[in-house]
């Protein structure tokens, strides 16, 4: 009956790109915001299937095409 308002989180686009970042041995994806002036990564939340990444995706209003991915 009662749908839950879905929020938007809103960051600076000029300065953060959404990004998977992927880990080497395990293959562990941890989705976060990369920072493209300090080249640095800074992680949100784990990744443990692909429900948890369309909510990521549809949080911060981008489409999977979009995630830079970081090994």
């Amino acid at each position: 009956m009662w749908k839950k308002k879905e929020s938007k989180i809103s960051y600076d686009k000029e300065k953060f790109q959404p990004a998977l970042k992927t880990g080497i041995c395990t293959g562990e994806r941890v989705a976060g915001l990369f920072e493209k002036s300090t080249r640095k990564f800074h992680e949100i939340c784990l990744i443990r299937n692909d429900k948890e990444l369309k909510d990521f995706c549809k949080q911060y209003g981008v489409e999977k095409d979009e995630l830079k991915s970081i090994v």
